[in-house]
């Protein structure tokens, strides 16, 4: 063999054995795994983000299948706020960058898929973000070192094995989830149906499913159809009825209405495990079998008794595990939850320690309760996941503000009228005041997982004592599949009666001392927070503006200042001054301000009058 061509096969088998070192490894370049990777790249971290397609975002490239997103695009809010902006913007992520906002995108209230993949991909490219595209990680393992460490090993479709301390998928929810039942082989997946009306034209059709992608579908082919069933396991979900984005959106419903008002369309429940397709003639028969073991199709008014021409199925989607090696395979949650790997409450994985997730994988935490499994809720979570690996990686404490106790009140008066994180993520993440210096100051942190507070000092890097924590909550019996949420009572202005609000409110946890694990675990599942000293709701506001003074600021001051203990109003510096030569005790705002020296200013005709007065 020719010396040249031989050296040359010798550096492609070394290129192709090489081993790559990394602190940080992120397996996902779709909306969870840039927002992270900002986080990380912000910081300055020995990072690199593993994507297989060649662009970011290529979920979108496919999903929704017939483009529309269903995440708000709010252009205007009356506000030029950016916090406060951001509760309405369900799709930009978090940056620095003015410009990456989706208002600049699109003005489609519900954008395109096609815009949200060119704004990721741009996200990607203005801010500088270590991505490697045309890479399929496999073959992910754990390794556990002499000092109870792990690190992780992976390989791409090249041979070329990666290094990392920190492992954190964000592969998203992509596969299609196709559950085992006779016949299945005669449907079609949402993942691959036609999206031209016109293949469905005059056709009787049967959906499997009642989440957003069924209905979505039916309302693209309802108007060609002659008939559309649609068969789920349990009732339909309205998202405006239970407060929950990920059930069905007003954006989809159409077909609610073709079925209550009586043409033709219709929604029924059935399990899906115990439906069998069976072909004949070409065209499609739905069996049932019911709990006693006659099929329900004998019966002669038999719901679906006709036969279909097309069955979709639209029964969401799973995580896919596949990269994973079989030793270090990530628990599944359980039930409803199945779809989703099994995390605590710091984002990692229960059986493989030093693995992470971050965005929609980590919604088991608050399934079917808040927004962690949307860009609007995920966004904050990977921001919080950053600042628990920012301490436990590097030392770095969860960032925070040291004020004196007097600011305190427009502190949380600007945070509960602005803040985007606590807003969305709400019942999950909340803002947390810890006294300092004898109660004259205060630290404030931002977003930080409420149900890690027993936790608090392990993940934050903060001392604990006495502390506020800060939680929006729906009112626990507003919402509901059933509830009539728009009966005449569903409101209250009565300041007196701010416990009873069913919108969102915020709501004040004060403990003397951090709730323990124990405490936790007691709490009532339908409770945000174990039993504090004292709590206060403030009453719910139909503008979500909690500035009102008598409504809204009067018993909130109320409520700090028995925290505090100590008067919190605010005083002139003659008010102080009057009070200071007749009482012993000053408010607190006097004692900070006016008399350490930043009140009236000494004059020479002051001065005579009190050596006058011999004082």
């Amino acid at each position: 063999m020719d010396l040249s061509i031989f050296l040359a096969l010798l550096l492609c088998v070394k290129a192709s054995a090489q081993t790559i070192y990394k602190d940080y490894c992120v397996v996902g370049a779709g909306p969870g795994g840039l927002q992270l990777s900002y986080f990380l790249h912000r910081a300055n971290r020995d990072y690199i983000v593993f994507e297989r397609g060649n662009m970011s975002g290529t979920f979108f490239l496919t999903f929704p299948r017939h483009g529309k997103l269903i995440s708000i695009n709010k252009r205007h809010t009356g506000k030029t706020n950016k916090e406060f902006n951001f509760r309405h913007d369900w799709n930009s992520l978090i940056s620095d960058d003015e410009t990456l906002a989706m208002r600049h995108y699109s003005k489609d209230f519900f954008p395109q898929k096609s815009t949200y993949v060119r704004y990721l991909n741009d996200f990607q490219k203005k801010l500088g973000l270590n991505v490697q595209y045309n890479t399929d990680i496999r073959r992910i393992q754990s390794v556990e070192g002499e000092k109870g460490n792990y690190t992780f090993t992976m390989q791409d479709q090249r041979g070329t094995t990666y290094t990392c301390n920190t492992l954190i998928v964000a592969t998203g929810i992509s596969k299609p989830n196709i559950p085992v039942f006779e016949g299945v082989e005669h449907s079609v997946g949402y993942e691959d149906v036609s999206i031209n009306p016109d293949d469905f034209e005059g056709k009787t059709v049967l959906i499997l499913g009642r989440g957003n992608s069924a209905f979505e579908t039916a309302d693209a082919i309802y108007g060609a159809t002659s008939v559309v069933h649609m068969v789920a396991r349990s009732r339909v979900r309205l998202s405006w009825a239970t407060h929950y984005v990920g059930d069905l959106r007003a954006v989809n419903n159409g077909l609610l209405d073709t079925y209550q008002l009586k043409s033709l369309d219709g929604v029924l429940e059935a399990p899906v495990n115990e439906v069998r397709i069976v072909k004949q003639d070409g065209k499609y028969f739905v069996l049932l079998n019911s709990e006693d073991g006659i099929e329900e199709n004998e019966i002669d008014n038999f719901a679906v008794r006709e036969p279909y021409d097309v069955v979709i199925r639209c029964l969401g989607f799973v995580y896919d595990d596949s990269i994973f090696s079989n030793e270090s395979l990530p628990a599944k949650g359980y039930g409803r939850k199945g779809k989703y790997p099994f995390i605590t409450h710091d984002y990692q994985s229960k059986n493989i320690p030093g693995l992470y997730f971050a965005g929609t994988m980590t919604h088991s935490l608050d399934h079917r309760k808040s927004a962690g499994g949307f860009i609007h809720g995920f966004r904050y979570t990977a921001q919080a996941l950053h600042r628990i690996l920012e301490w436990k990686n590097h030392g770095i404490p969860w960032p925070a503000v040291t004020r004196p106790v007097t600011e305190m009140l427009n502190t949380i008066l600007k945070r509960i009228n602005e803040a985007s994180g606590t807003y969305q993520m709400f019942q999950m993440l909340g803002d947390v005041i810890l006294f300092k210096n004898d109660g004259l100051e205060f630290e404030y942190l931002e977003e930080y997982p409420i149900n890690l507070l027993p936790h608090f000092e392990n993940v934050t890097g903060r001392g604990v004592g006495r502390m506020i924590v800060i939680v929006l909550e729906y009112g626990a019996n507003f919402s509901g599949p059933g509830n009539d949420i728009f009966r005449l009572d569903r409101a209250t202005g009565e300041p007196a009666e701010g416990h009873k609000s069913n919108f969102l409110h915020p709501v004040f946890y004060y403990y003397e001392t951090v709730p323990t694990v124990e405490d936790m675990k007691r709490k009532p599942k339908w409770v945000t927070l174990p039993m504090p000293v004292r709590i206060h709701h403030i009453v719910e506001d139909f503008l979500t503006n909690w500035d009102a003074p008598f409504s809204h600021i009067l018993p909130l001051r109320r409520f700090l200042e028995y925290c505090v203990g100590g008067d919190l109003r605010n005083f002139f510096a003659e008010s102080c001054f009057k009070l200071a030569l007749t009482h012993q005790t000053l408010p607190l705002t006097c004692r900070e301000h006016y008399m350490n020296g930043h009140g009236l200013v000494g004059t020479e005709q002051i001065v005579d009058r009190l050596n006058v007065a011999n004082l």
